[in-house]
């Protein structure tokens, strides 16, 4: 989650930020150091060399082009696995400044793989994802030999009777799990200052353009794993942010999608109203390979239910090359724009790109309701917070003590050495003041969010000017990690979408000094196939992607003048 953006041209930044974004490697890294903290001494350390990892054989690898060396012959499922561990190894826990992507590692995933490739000779593949190495979010249920806790030590041991449907529907697609990724604890709905990317699990995950920057959002791990080729692709979360914030700050594509299009049953909760998993990759056919299997309906999550007729089976259909000629674009420049002039300098330029592939470029489609939907938001989340959480954990039974969000936060206090050692839980303290969700002041909130950024908000600006999408920047390039004063955050164009539970997807615009700046194409309700339209189309002419090179810190020779 995130606070309020401050207006164009503020120089106050944001307190906190989105939550809401081989056989010896597997056996060695199954524990990773999962209970490591930053020490105070070590918190202000120079910046260390980067690693050297040498040449990756997959670097870069799509999920087509596993596939092609899977049928070929010249990978296996436990080839591909065993490299991307080996990888991990090599790369996440090592130097004074470790990325920390990757909370935990899957101790039966080469056994899985080694599985599938049998499959694979005797029945052929499942789909595009048999085989594919995929890592997902610790706030994803797996029934299995790993935890799922959210970053949380409270959760350690309390593994959920049955896997989260999306894990289902990964199983069943042929993927090969390889592990849990780090993530802000609670998926950063614990502090009104935290440090983007730290948990007490997983201690504090770095962005692989630069170890001292944030990964940014909750879903951090999995951005800067899919950044750094630790995996193929992996599954984030959102409830503001969360996906398409650590995407853009990790030069990755981040497709939020509408709320309903994926379960959230089985997932640590935050809002029943906002939350959403979704696919964090490297390309924006990617995203649509592994849409296609996340989407679906689930009888346990009634939401879903409404995308009957609008989920589909092949996302990648709509991909078009050329799906920019004749798309009208709009630009909501209030807001979303002014906090960073070499970010709307990049955006600029990718405007100038759409024009050049024939879309129409509508200036100053404004969001009306843009800066009034903060306070409502915030107010819908700690209600729905303490009623989601608590049901939560009334679902693992007797694999948890803890029972109540007062329980959580009674843990926190009594190891608070280890759980609260940079930042507080403020918004525990918030939500455990609320009351039931019948309450007057709950019903307004929810009520108001809905029609604030539905038919006043992106409804009514896309009907007036007769869009395609909107388009912004995602955010300005990542700041430095900070633990002692937490994130300091410009702006960012995500709480439109988010709150109206519409989809939005975030691709490479370029770097400021080496560090990634994303564009965000935000839609109405169940436009993921314009979305990804829209989106290749311009991946495509623009072909911003680069891999990360573990630099120690930003290169300011790389500072476009604006």
């Amino acid at each position: 989650m995130k606070k309020p953006t401050p207006p164009p041209g503020s120089s106050q930044g944001l307190s906190r930020r989105t939550l809401l974004g081989g056989a010896a490697a597997a056996s060695t890294l199954v524990a990773l150091d999962v209970h490591a903290q930053p020490s105070p001494s070590n918190a202000a350390r120079a910046p260390a060399p980067a690693p050297h990892g040498g040449s990756f054989e997959l670097e870069e690898a799509t999920v087509s082009e596993l596939q092609a060396a899977m049928e070929s012959g010249r990978h296996t499922a436990h080839s591909l696995s065993e490299r991307y561990l080996a990888r991990i190894q090599e790369l996440d826990r090592k130097g004074d400044l470790p990325l920390r992507s990757v909370i935990e590692l899957n101790p039966d995933a080469l056994a899985i793989a080694a599985a599938l490739d049998e499959e694979r000779k005797t029945k052929g593949p499942r789909g595009p994802l048999h085989g594919i190495p995929v890592l997902i979010k610790d706030n994803i249920g797996t029934a299995d030999k790993m935890q799922t806790t959210a970053g949380s030590l409270a959760l350690v041991g309390a593994v959920p009777s049955r896997d989260a449907f999306v894990v289902e529907r990964l199983r069943a697609a042929g993927a090969v799990i390889l592990g849990k990724t780090n993530l802000s604890e609670w998926a950063n709905f614990r502090s009104t200052h935290s440090s983007s990317g730290w948990s007490a699990r997983g201690g504090q995950c770095r962005n692989p353009y630069a170890l001292d920057r944030t990964p940014s959002g909750s879903s951090s791990g999995s951005g800067a794993a899919t950044a750094a080729n630790f995996c193929a692709v992996s599954v984030g979360t959102e409830t503001d942010g969360s996906i398409v914030s650590p995407s853009a700050a990790c030069s990755l594509v981040g497709l939020k999608p509408t709320l309903g299009l994926v379960s959230r049953s089985g997932i640590i909760p935050i809002s029943h109203s906002q939350d959403t998993a979704g696919p964090m990759t490297r390309t924006v056919a990617d995203a649509a390979a592994l849409l296609g299997v996340l989407a679906g309906n689930d009888p346990t999550d009634a939401v879903t239910a409404s995308s009957k007729g609008h989920a589909h089976v092949d996302y990648t259909r709509f991909l078009d090359p050329n799906g920019l000629k004749g798309a009208r674009i709009g630009v909501p420049r209030q807001r979303f724009f002014g906090y960073h002039p070499a970010t709307d300098a990049l955006v600029a330029q990718a405007l100038e790109l759409m024009k050049a592939q024939g879309a129409v470029i509508v200036d100053e489609a404004n969001i009306p309701t843009a800066s009034k939907m903060d306070e409502p938001e915030m107010e819908v989340l700690l209600y729905e917070f303490k009623a989601d959480i608590e049901a939560y954990l009334a679902g693992l039974g007797e694999r948890t003590r803890l029972k109540t969000l007062a329980d959580l936060i009674r843990f926190n206090e009594e190891n608070r050495d280890t759980v609260l050692p940079w930042f507080g839980q403020e918004l525990f303290h918030q939500a455990q003041e609320k009351g039931p969700l019948t309450d007057k002041k709950y019903r307004k909130a929810l009520e108001a969010c809905r029609k604030l950024s539905r038919e006043q908000g992106i409804d009514a600006v896309m009907a007036k000017h007769k869009l395609d999408a909107l388009v912004a920047p995602t955010q300005a390039s990542p700041g430095l990690i900070d633990l002692v004063n937490g994130d300091h955050w410009l702006g960012s164009s995500s709480t439109p979408a988010a709150v109206a539970g519409y989809p939005s997807i975030t691709v490479p615009a370029g770097y400021v000094a080496g560090l990634p700046v994303g564009l965000s194409f935000i839609g109405r309700a169940w436009s993921e196939p314009v979305l990804l339209r829209l989106a290749f189309a311009y991946e495509q002419a623009s072909k911003h992607r680069r891999a990360p090179g573990f630099a120690p810190t930003a290169d300011l020779r790389q500072v476009p003048k604006v």
